[in-house]
């Protein structure tokens, strides 16, 4: 495979992951240049690769997370597999993987065993729970750590049954926390030498990303619950009815909310006493609500968004998946790319948010590899028979 452009073009990352955690972590550093070479079980592949919807006979939810990507399905029990294993760890610059803690002990590649041999071997390894802990042997899925790390709970409609989060960012910010560590590791390689064990979990990273919710704990002794689409300390900062549907306004300080008294024509509430402030508006939300939605109810959301960007109050539609996708802001950033593949055709795939000025953002990803498919080009490139 051709080395891709990108600030980690030339390192190589052995790809010991399945489903979406780790998956994630490699594409983020596959599309910033480096070479990614899966290693999956013989015959059955990643986990994902049976994961629907299907097209041409692949798995869309596998390939969105796998394109540009190379395969090779080795045996890590058989003494054939393993001597591919080492060569190509011998070459790697990471290996990551998202087994359960002890997997890897019990193939002979812990993180001892494996610095010992190669110490210039950065290893990532993405768990549910992390290598340490009470919780460290247990399964974890994206839904369980969801549940447990607080966000469910902070999730959907006062009142309303429990709510996950749309997208599966349990697993996701795993990956991303990974990616992150992989990076600042190599930086420290380049003052040291030396490798590192990054240990990430995704029950973690679902705390890590609390933000506000664990200060309003701290501060009033008082878990916080799900408030709907509105944000628990600044007002109005929601979700708001209009004619025809919905917008979202983001008023975050008092020259915002006077400019959106502007554009309503209600001036009698930039000084009425229950809304002078943020805390006095955040205090008195509902009463706040009502006086807004009967004025929103007076005009379509498109007339709205166009008053309201006028004035530069902070505003949006809602959109839904179709629409963010043809967005001409998102397609100006080149965040919806091709990938074309010779069984799928051409499928569009969320581009690379991440924007550097020293090199290009191409508009097309590659294909996806089929189990095994880089298999004699892989052993080619390690001198093996």
């Amino acid at each position: 495979m051709a080395n891709r452009e990108g600030p980690l073009s030339g390192l190589v990352v052995i790809d010991l992951t399945r489903v979406l955690a780790g998956p994630y972590c490699t594409m983020v550093l596959s599309d910033l240049g480096a070479r990614v070479i899966k290693v999956e079980v013989p015959e059955k592949g990643d986990d994902a690769r049976h994961i629907g919807p299907f097209i041409g006979g692949k798995s869309a939810y596998f390939s969105s997370l796998n394109r540009d990507k190379e395969s090779i399905a080795l045996d890590l029990k058989a003494a054939e597999g393993r001597e591919i294993f080492d060569a190509l760890l011998a070459r790697a610059d990471v290996l990551v993987e998202n087994y359960r803690p002890g997997v890897m002990e019990k193939l002979g590649y812990d993180w001892d065993s494996i610095h010992q041999r190669w110490p210039k071997l950065i290893y990532a390894a993405a768990s549910g729970f992390g290598q340490t802990g009470p919780y460290r042997n247990r399964a974890a899925y994206d839904m369980v750590v969801q549940a447990m790390g607080g966000i469910m709970s902070v999730t959907g409609q006062p009142g309303a049954p429990p709510t996950r989060v749309g997208s599966s960012i349990g697993d996701i910010t795993a990956g991303l926390f990974t990616a992150i560590g992989v990076n600042a590791a190599l930086y420290h390689r380049t003052q040291t030498n030396s490798g590192m064990f990054i240990d990430v979990s995704m029950l973690d990273s679902q705390l890590a990303i609390l933000e506000n919710a664990i200060v309003r704990y701290a501060a009033t002794g008082t878990p916080p619950g799900p408030i709907g689409a509105r944000h628990p300390s600044i007002t109005p900062f929601a979700a708001y009815r209009t004619a025809d549907g919905y917008l979202v306004i983001a008023a975050g300080n008092d020259s915002l909310f006077a400019k959106l008294t502007e554009v309503l024509e209600r001036p009698e509430l930039l000084n009425d006493e229950r809304f002078t402030t943020n805390d006095l508006r955040t205090q008195n939300v509902d009463a706040l609500s009502l006086e807004l939605e009967a004025t929103f109810a007076g005009k379509s959301t498109a007339d709205w968004l166009s008053l309201l960007e006028a004035a530069g109050v902070p505003c949006g539609p809602i959109n839904n998946v179709e629409e963010a996708l043809n967005d001409p802001q998102l397609r100006a950033r080149n965040m919806v790319v091709t990938m074309d593949d010779p069984d799928m055709g051409t499928l569009e795939v969320a581009g690379n948010p991440i924007k550097l000025s020293a090199f290009g953002d191409p508009s097309t990803r590659g294909p996806v590899p089929d189990l095994d498919g880089d298999r004699q080009a892989i052993l080619d490139w390690l001198g093996t028979p």
